[in-house]
């Protein structure tokens, strides 16, 4: 019997980097991740045709052109997926990981702006063959943020546990996922997306990775507090019905000082104590108004939500794909 060298396949990495108006950092990731690729490849924990696929989210500046120039030099470590318009990070991605799936083993999440960490991506790969399907990057502390900064996103995963969202705490979509991971994802067909949120809900065996965040390389913050206040209420809203349920417990407890008031005031009706004035009036008036009108916005929020996801339109339209393999 002939003793034959068995031949061990290699996993094929995507690392999937969603952009927009990303022409200062793009040239500048491109080279940091395919060093990432170079050296896994020649450490023998890849295969050799892994590839960044860089995706277009209807930049206004010249992202796109740049992609198309790193393609031309790197035919098969640099892809492009270019969108039909600006869809937001949330569904880039998605769009990302989905193309990613079928071309690849596992795929590796992460911003341009490099401040993830491209350093830990080798350990992420360690604990994918050790049998990991989702591996997620973790920020080891807070200190170089502001204290308005660190404050808000302490409050943020606070009030996402309190509204019983499971997330991973200091956590944000720098993660590792095997193609049975994403292609479980790839199931969740909701329009409303809070990728952070989703994660857990997957299952299978996950593990996490510690890295300090750097200083963005170059450009602007794409996150501004709008957009991080904007993700935090579609992640509770997507996720949780408590918000509602707060409100049905508020009318409670305002119907129970309501009785206990009309009692009162039928006392001192009898007693012939009654006081004329109108001031207690018009703010209970307005105290109430404000709750019913809260409420009422509240509920309409999610009957806006429920109104977007039954029209079931497409989430992201692709214009264009770049890969390796149609050369």
């Amino acid at each position: 019997m002939e003793n034959k060298d068995k031949v061990i396949k290699k996993d094929k990495l995507a690392i999937v980097v969603p952009c927009y108006n990303e022409e200062e950092v793009l040239k500048i990731a491109s080279a940091a991740l395919r060093e990432v690729l170079d050296d896994l490849v020649q450490k023998e924990k890849i295969a050799e045709d892994s590839f960044i696929l860089f995706v277009n989210d209807g930049s206004k500046d010249r992202t796109w052109e740049l992609i198309e120039e790193e393609h031309a030099a790197y035919p098969v470590q640099v892809c492009g997926l270019k969108l039909a318009g600006n869809v937001g990070h949330q569904f880039a991605l998605t769009a990302g990981l989905i193309t990613a799936k079928d071309m690849s083993d596992v795929t590796i999440s992460i911003d341009a702006d490099l401040q993830d960490d491209v350093a830990v991506i080798e350990e992420m790969i360690d604990k994918f063959h050790a049998g990991n399907d989702i591996v997620y990057g973790v920020r080891k502390e807070r200190k170089t943020d502001t204290f308005f900064k660190r404050t808000t996103a302490q409050g943020f995963y606070k009030l996402m546990e309190l509204m019983g969202v499971k997330t991973v705490y200091n956590h944000a979509d720098f993660r590792l996922m095997s193609k049975r991971a994403v292609e479980q994802f790839s199931q969740y067909k909701e329009t409303n997306l809070f990728l952070r949120g989703m994660m857990p809900l997957i299952g299978y065996q996950t593990d996490k990775v510690y890295y300090d965040r750097k200083e963005r390389v170059a450009g602007e913050s794409k996150y501004p507090l709008k957009k991080m206040l904007a993700l935090a209420f579609n992640g509770i809203s997507s996720f949780s019905i408590k918000p509602i349920s707060m409100i049905l417990g508020l009318g409670l407890v305002i119907i129970f000082f309501c009785i206990l008031a009309a009692v009162y005031a039928l006392i001192s009706y009898f007693t012939g104590s009654v006081v004329q004035g109108w001031t207690s009036l018009i703010l209970s008036i307005w105290f109430l108004g404000g709750v019913q009108l809260l409420a009422i916005g509240l509920v309409g929020q999610y009957i806006g939500k429920i109104y977007m996801e039954v029209k079931q339109r497409p989430r992201y339209n692709i214009e264009k794909i770049l890969s390796g393999e149609e050369e």
